[in-house]
């Protein structure tokens, strides 16, 4: 959500803004929330006006009535009720358009980074850099859910006749697999300075509503039937809800957490070959990174969270690449975005394993996570970066690491998490 005041004195700006988000059925939000602000703000000073000029006709009572004026102090009473009614109509009229206000700046998107390519979806998005060199081995390498069924690690029947299309029963050593990266993943992060914190997996709707768009929560949430609860999507809206309402110390920033969790999602609509098996599913376990720091930082912290996660994959063999998000491809609060993709020598492309984001304060306004500093109270950065979600990271995982002979490599850093062993045989 960005300031009202940002946007009352720069309207052609936020129009701009949405128009290169492509988004041209919000344009005329910005012009009607300047309109219904100036009312509410009217409203607000009428009222404040009319509450100062009871108050002083209130204190006249008790003068009149000492002296022993009861009509007129009778009268004044009848002045103050009116005056009482005419106040509360006021401040219902202020509390309407105020709520108007805020539904409309709920849903006008944040203000992009000048350096953000103008492109209408993911198919403009921007190649940034490779790292590694991705290899086509010349064997052919099968689709990743024959590769588990050869170790009897996966089965996708029995899931489904528990819980349906969307689940999976990991076994032997590809879960082991699966804990592995999991816990690498965890020191991994650790040793590059973040706090390891494990959160609640569900969280009430006004943290929802503070972390994501309605437009995302409708895609991605499991509301608890009878309870204001969602089971998390992400681990990074409970993080970031750790702070909700809350005065940061300047000098405690940044706040740098690791966080593991089980994910759900409902992944509405139909999907094609490529997102079957363990690709697009309703559950599945993540290592995440947030970070809350000061506004200037936060570029700074961008760099390193996608870095962190590239150099987490290149130390396990897998090849990848950013990409730069394009303006339609970004979600309403991110201020920039950056895809990291892995090799898929099946396929012979990259996909999608982890997307980086700076919000900018959007998600803090919503929050209310707010920075006292010594020039006084500011609202705070928030970013986030996927760590690893192994379900999907597995995928890359075991092309890039299948011999021909059917064994899988087990790189030096995760040896010791698979209990020394080189191989799966």
């Amino acid at each position: 959500m960005i300031d009202i005041k940002f946007l009352r004195e720069n309207p052609d700006i936020v129009k701009q803004n949405i128009t290169n988000k492509f988004q041209q059925d919000k344009v005329p939000l910005v012009d009607e929330v300047i309109e219904l602000d100036k009312k509410s703000r009217e409203a607000k000073g009428k009222a404040d006006a009319l509450r100062a000029d009871r108050n002083k006709i209130s204190k006249q009572i008790g003068t009149l009535m000492a002296q022993g004026k009861k009509e007129e102090a009778e009268a004044t009473k009848k002045l103050v009720t009116e005056r009482s009614a005419e106040l509360a109509a006021l401040e219902e009229q202020e509390k309407e358009y105020q709520t108007r206000v805020n539904e409309i700046m709920m849903v006008i998107p944040n203000i992009i980074d000048p350096s953000v390519p103008i492109g209408k979806d993911d198919s403009e998005n921007v190649e940034l850099e490779k790292f590694g060199e991705p290899v086509v081995p010349d064997f052919e390498i099968p689709y990743h859910t024959e590769i588990m069924e050869k170790f009897n690690g996966i089965d996708l029947d029995a899931a489904g006749r528990v819980a349906g299309n969307g689940f999976y029963y990991l076994m032997g050593d590809m879960a082991r697999l699966h804990s592995a990266v999991i816990s690498y993943a965890r020191d991994f992060m650790i040793d590059r300075g973040f706090t390891y914190c494990v959160p609640p997996f569900m969280i009430r709707s006004n943290v929802v509503t503070g972390v994501m768009s309605f437009a995302e929560m409708d895609a991605m949430m499991y509301k608890i039937e009878g309870e204001d609860l969602y089971l998390i999507g992400t681990s990074e809206h409970s993080m970031i809800g750790k702070f909700i309402d809350t005065i940061i110390k300047e000098e405690q920033l940044p706040k740098t957490l690791t966080s593991y969790s089980p994910c759900f999602r409902k992944e509405k609509g139909a999907h094609g070959i490529e997102e079957r098996g363990v690709y697009r599913i309703h559950q599945f376990e993540k290592q995440e990174m947030i970070v809350v720091c000061r506004p200037e930082e936060s570029p700074m912290w961008f760099e390193k969270l996608w870095q962190n996660t590239v150099d987490l994959f290149r130390s396990l063999d897998i090849p990848v690449r950013t990409l730069e998000c394009c303006s339609g491809d970004l979600a309403d609060l991110k201020v920039k975005s950056i895809d990291v993709e892995a090799w898929s020598p099946r396929q012979k492309k990259y996909f999608e394993v982890g997307s980086c984001s700076n919000l900018g304060d959007a998600q803090a306004r919503r929050l209310k996570i707010r920075v006292e500093g010594e020039q006084g109270k500011y609202y705070a950065h928030t970013l986030n970066n996927t760590v690893v979600a192994p379900p999907r990271m597995l995928i890359a995982f075991l092309e890039n690491n299948l011999n021909a002979d059917g064994t899988i490599n087990i790189p030096e850093a995760l040896q010791p998490y698979m209990g020394g062993k080189s191989k799966i045989e």
